[in-house]
């Protein structure tokens, strides 16, 4: 392991504002139907669902919005996060690259989910609301939500799929610790999951289905109300903080990005690491390139279709424009448990479809190899999803040394895999393998959604 060099920004210059990327988008994304009447949906309409600081900031167009004082008193807790030049993975790929990586593991749950964790509780204590409910994959959002409830003094369920709960039973212990109930989803908790259960007595479970166990309980309990870690705008606007602090330190190294990269699930670590860069795409002409990193097992993006579909299971949400392999589409058990999900948010899928950013998909044993090699070099074992985006990131590094070009890269390390070891050790004992979704499967999917674009 070589000593790397990490970038500090001081307190005092911590981002006050979060970046909307809608303002300046020619293309604005299309809006969310109402799944009843297929009309676009109206911000009162989510009321019932969200906080109502949540929904305004999901119909903003607003290019900058005001962090609250409370909630910037509590990302000072662990922001600015550092900014750290990979001398070491350098070294180890002999390239004539640079690369940096954005730290989100050192916030006190151990990724960058509390990013939007903190705000979301917020805006929910402010308006009375005493009671939340969640999905999570592989749990860095359930705790996150935690903790961030347990500051606020709200209650929170956590719906957890099933898959992790049993892969990663200490993220059930960190969720417990800060007060939450954890639930396996499908559960009997909820007549969803009840349903599910009998149907698919031998499923792993899925976020979509997750969600809907999740929403059903908000949607019975006008005292509650449903928060969700990924996907929508509001959730993206929050995480820009990564980007907006990155692009501060990166000038204090002289460096601008070449290519700036984020694993992908629904789209929150890439939007926060990438959207406040690409803003100067937008608005100045620079040329840097946004690749989104997906796992070969859940391809919404290299190989789903751009269609409105449900966000969950069950159909409880709003339609969304999205990248879709179909909302009841189940992936494999991979370990990368925070990027099953089938479909991408509205935000990252009209830049897809522009042709503004681009996608990978990452196999999961491709990925577990340039997770461990980035430990053995630079000391951090990252969690399983943002293996992917250190792939991602060392593809353009030997591309670079193919070239013979010098080229300066940024990815986020979104979370570390310190509660992840089950998943290493079944790398490391060859008990792990790569799953490819059948063509004929996604399009299957894909068939039964009605088509409204």
């Amino acid at each position: 392991m070589k000593t790397t060099k990490k970038i500090m920004l001081p307190e005092n210059e911590m981002p006050t504002q979060w970046y909307n990327i809608v303002a300046d988008m020619k293309n604005k994304p299309l809006p969310m139907l109402n799944p009843a009447t297929k009309q676009p949906l109206k911000p009162e309409e989510m009321e019932a669902l969200f906080a109502k600081g949540a929904v305004e900031q999901e119909f903003s167009q607003e290019r900058y919005i005001d962090i609250p004082e409370e909630v910037q008193t509590l990302y000072k807790i662990y922001r600015p996060t550092p900014l750290v030049r990979a001398s070491g993975l350098e070294k180890a790929l002999d390239t004539p690259a640079k690369i940096y990586f954005k730290n989100e593991s050192v916030s006190p749950v151990g990724s960058h989910k509390l990013n939007s964790a903190i705000p979301q509780a917020y805006y929910n204590k402010i308006q009375g609301i005493k009671h939340i409910t969640t999905e999570t994959g592989a749990g860095q959002w359930g705790s996150a939500l935690s903790i961030a409830c347990q500051h606020f003094g709200l209650d929170l369920q956590v719906f957890m799929v099933k898959v992790s709960y049993d892969q990663k039973p200490y993220r059930k212990s960190v969720m417990n610790t800060y007060g939450a109930q954890v639930f396996a989803s499908p559960s009997d908790q909820t007549e969803i999951g009840r349903r599910l259960r009998r149907k698919f007595p031998n499923t792993s479970g899925t976020l979509g289905m997750a969600i809907s166990e999740a929403v059903e309980v908000a949607i019975k309990n006008p005292d509650t109300r449903y928060s969700l870690g990924s996907v929508l705008n509001h959730v993206i606007l929050h995480q820009t903080i990564i980007g907006l602090e990155a692009e501060k330190q990166l000038e204090m190294t002289g460096d601008y990005p070449d290519v700036v990269i984020g694993c992908f699930g629904g789209g929150s670590n890439f939007s926060g690491i990438a959207f406040p860069f690409l803003r100067h795409n937008l608005t100045e002409g620079k040329t840097t390139r946004f690749v989104a990193a997906e796992p070969a097992s859940c391809p919404k993006l290299t190989r789903g279709e751009f269609n409105y579909d449900f966000g969950d299971t069950e159909g409880f949400t709003p339609l969304i424009p999205m990248y879709t392999l179909g909302h009841d589409f189940e992936p494999a058990d991979i370990h990368a448990g925070g990027l099953r999900y089938h479909g991408a948010g509205s935000i990252v899928s009209q830049l897809i479809k522009d042709n503004l950013i681009e996608a990978v998909d990452i196999k999961q044993l491709d990925s577990f190899a340039a997770g461990v090699l980035f430990a053995k070099v630079e000391g951090i074992i990252p969690a399983p999803e943002s293996t992917h985006a250190i792939s991602a990131a060392i593809q353009e590094a030997l591309k670079a040394k193919e070239e013979g070009k010098e080229k300066v890269i940024l990815f986020n390390l979104s979370g570390h895999g310190l509660i992840d070891m089950a998943s290493y050790d079944k790398y490391l004992s060859g008990q792990l393998g790569n799953y490819e979704v059948p063509q004929e499967l996604i399009d299957k999917n894909i068939a039964k959604l009605e088509k409204l674009v």
